[in-house]
């Protein structure tokens, strides 16, 4: 079966393509038929697997010749192993849950905004002409094409889970890279998406570049990018273990670890190839909740983790970290506490979650880098359910509020968190599903997945010895906290703000149907990881995930187990202190224009947050501009337009004059004057043949018979001579 849990969204995409994409209910029943049947049979294998004893070094696997290599042959094929299956519970339970979403999320009987047709009246208004009144039709106009799109997408994620290679995890990969391009600018009327999409297809290119030469430095050593032929195989891996490579003195398994994690950094947008991951809320919420949560970002963190034992050759558990693990941890680290900064600064819904998205991400780095890679396996699942949840929940408020929007005809921005204020009363299913997701991202205590799964991140780093690594990831969480109750305090807390709000709408149950299923998995999802050590709950539950996913990888113990009480009142503190914090500063705010209260006590420092410390102006100014400059005026206008079509030009002119040389000097004397005067002297010669042809055959047999005479002189002469 674990074959097949890719096709049905590939099935879904092609039929949608090849003519179903003329009916908009046959586009939506196959794509969630394909959803449902990836769904049903990835929770089939996750429950036939989970009790498997010696899975991680005996996965179920299924390989087939592909490609001839020499006398040997190029294998790919299918493997399911703990890492592999609980990556496919959360993928196949939030891409589920995106698909059912976006049924309501396109087909909400509300003003799309700026998804509106230029020149048309916008979704869901009623307008006169002269057929007399009619609703406009409030489906989106791109309907089908949205769900062949996202189909595609599920398939590429699918495709790189149960792949027992890295080659057909690359090719997800780059399905996954072309679907987010075509999502991110699915509204490519707007210059903002247009710009949004390209800029996330060349960033990400970055890194796939490096990746790209990691795989292909890695096959060129072992002959294989099989999973266990490499992973699993003792004598390979001490081989790259043991031999160096010529770049600062790292061994091949380091160096090559290490430029597959920069293909990381670009999908998984890790400080400095972030920049991308904001600018993708141009897509539809849907596409943001699979982005961020369900596919793309966290197919990055699923190859980091996949590939550790590269990264972590040479580490033993409890000892000095290797180049390549430190190069995580700094990486992973300073982005978690980088974004976290930002995200406490921006006042759009979807941004805010934006940079959420990058720190928690760094969070998982930070945690590979100090040698927790369960607990980093284990944010990933949590991190996966919460983070669908907030970002379909933030889609269901912008619809509520362009719902208001509409009604009042108030000319604000659905998507600016002081516009809004109130909305728990309007719209209490989003409120309460948002607080969840919220509250687990904040990692609140006790009751939400994110408290348990960041607190097996603080504690690899705390005991692991890592002082400086647990210090910046405590003010992250301490900052995710802030920032997140910020955002539940200004969306829903309070009064309304606008009109707008007043007159917001609870959104359809096909949209908060999906937040009341992710809900339940913000919760209960950290339960299979309470630590036995934990106190008063350690072992009322089995902790069976790191029973599980412990030896995932063949790298042995993660990082050494501590009974400290330090991380454990860090996380309470952190968690608790940063939302007091939040909701004490943005309580009381009463205007849609009111300035932030963070700002003046901040002063530069938040305007610099603000503005995301002006790395995308510093890449515009010191890369893009150049590399315009250099395309558009130095290759194009100099090099080509110049100099090439300047010598072009004057190959052209040279041919010009000599070819008018030719032509006066040798063409029109020699070769035509030649030609014209052969044909006169044979018009001559005829002229003066043709008085000899009178037609008198006398005149003809005298003058044969005279040549027959002559001849026969000639001859007889010449025998005599003889």
């Amino acid at each position: 079966m674990l074959w097949l849990i890719p096709l049905p969204p590939l099935f879904a995409f092609a039929l949608i393509v090849l003519g179903a994409n003329r009916r908009n209910g046959l586009s939506t029943g196959l794509a969630l038929g394909g959803a449902g049947l990836s769904w049903l049979a990835s929770m089939v294998v996750f429950f036939r697997v989970i009790g498997i004893e010696g899975l991680s070094q005996n996965p179920i696997r299924l390989a087939v010749n592909w490609i001839p290599t020499g006398d040997t042959w190029l294998k790919i094929g299918v493997q399911v192993d703990p890492l592999a299956a609980v990556t496919l519970f959360f993928v196949a339970w939030t891409i589920l849950m995106i698909f059912i979403y976006s049924v309501g999320y396109h087909n909400f009987g509300q003003p799309k905004g700026d998804r509106d047709v230029p020149g048309l009246p916008p979704h869901g208004a009623t307008v006169t002409d002269a057929h007399g009144s009619h609703k406009v039709s409030s489906i989106e106009p791109m309907y089908a094409r949205f769900f062949a799109m996202i189909s595609l997408f599920a398939f590429g994620m699918y495709l790189l889970v149960v792949s027992d290679n890295l080659l057909t995890l690359f090719i997800g990969w780059e399905i996954m890279g072309l679907c987010s391009y075509l999502l991110i600018g699915f509204w490519y009327a707007k210059d903002s998406a247009r710009r949004a999409a390209i800029k996330a297809f060349m960033t990400t290119r970055v890194g796939d570049m490096f990746m790209m030469l990691g795989l292909g430095a890695l096959y060129s050593l072992t002959g294989t990018l099989s999973y266990q032929d490499i992973f699993g195989n003792a004598a390979v891996m001490h081989i790259l273990t043991t031999t160096m490579s010529p770049v600062f003195g790292l061994s091949w398994a380091g160096f090559i670890g290490l430029l597959i994690f920069l293909g990381v950094v670009g999908k998984s947008a890790q400080f400095p190839l972030h920049v991308w991951l904001p600018d993708a809320m141009e897509g539809p919420t849907p596409v943001s909740a699979m982005i961020h949560a369900a596919t793309m970002v966290s197919a990055g963190v699923y190859l980091a983790i996949r590939c550790f034992p590269l990264i972590s050759a040479g580490w033993e558990p409890g000892g000095a970290l290797t180049l390549p693990m430190l190069v995580l941890a700094a990486v992973g680290s300073f982005t978690a506490l980088f974004a976290a900064t930002i995200a406490m600064t921006q006042n759009d819904i979807k941004r805010v979650l934006a940079y959420s998205t990058i720190s928690q991400l760094g969070y998982m780095i930070a945690a590979l880098g100090v040698g927790a890679y369960a607990a980093a396996t284990f944010h990933l699942v949590t991190h996966a359910f919460f983070k669908a949840l907030l970002f379909l929940g933030s889609g269901s408020v912008i619809h509520g509020m362009e719902h208001g929007v509409f009604h009042t005809g108030e000319h604000i921005d659905p998507q600016n968190m002081f516009n809004m204020g109130g909305l728990r009363k309007r719209m209490p299913r989003t409120f309460w599903t948002f607080l969840i997701g919220g509250f687990a991202l904040s990692g609140f205590p006790l009751m939400t997945a994110g408290f348990w799964s960041k607190d097996e991140i603080l504690s690899g780093a705390f005991n692991g010895g890592h002082l400086l690594i647990f210090g910046v990831l405590a003010l992250s969480a301490l900052l995710t906290a802030f920032y997140t109750m910020r955002q539940i305090s200004l969306t829903f807390l309070g009064k309304p703000r606008t009109a707008a709000a007043e007159h917001a709408q609870e959104t359809a149950l096909t949209m908060t149907g999906p937040l009341m299923v992710l809900a339940v998995f913000a919760v209960s999802a950290g339960w299979v990881g309470i630590p036995e050590s934990f106190p008063g709950l350690g072992g009322v539950l089995p902790n069976w995930f790191e029973k599980f996913v412990g030896t995932m990888v063949n790298a042995g113990e993660a990082a050494p187990a501590g009974n400290s009480l330090v991380p454990l009142a860090t996380s309470l503190v952190v968690a608790l202190g940063g939302l007091l914090l939040g909701w004490l500063v943005y309580r009381n705010i009463e205007r849609a224009d009111a300035a932030d209260p963070m700002a003046e006590p901040l002063g530069p420092a938040f305007v610099m947050c603000r503005n995301k410390y002006g790395i995308d102006e510093f890449y515009q100014a010191v890369l893009i501009n150049p590399a315009r400059w250099f395309a558009e005026i130095f290759v194009y206008k100099w090099v080509d337009k110049g100099l090439l079509d300047g010598i072009l030009h004057a190959i052209a002119r040279l041919g010009v004059i000599l070819g008018g040389g030719l032509r006066r000097g040798f063409d029109l004397p020699v070769v035509n004057g030649g030609g014209d005067g052969i044909a006169r002297g044979t018009r001559e010669l005829g002229e003066n043949l043709r008085p000899i042809q009178s037609g008198r055959i006398q005149q003809y047999m005298i003058v044969a018979i005279s040549v027959l005479v002559l001849v026969g002189l000639v001859f007889f002469y010449l025998v005599f001579q003889a």
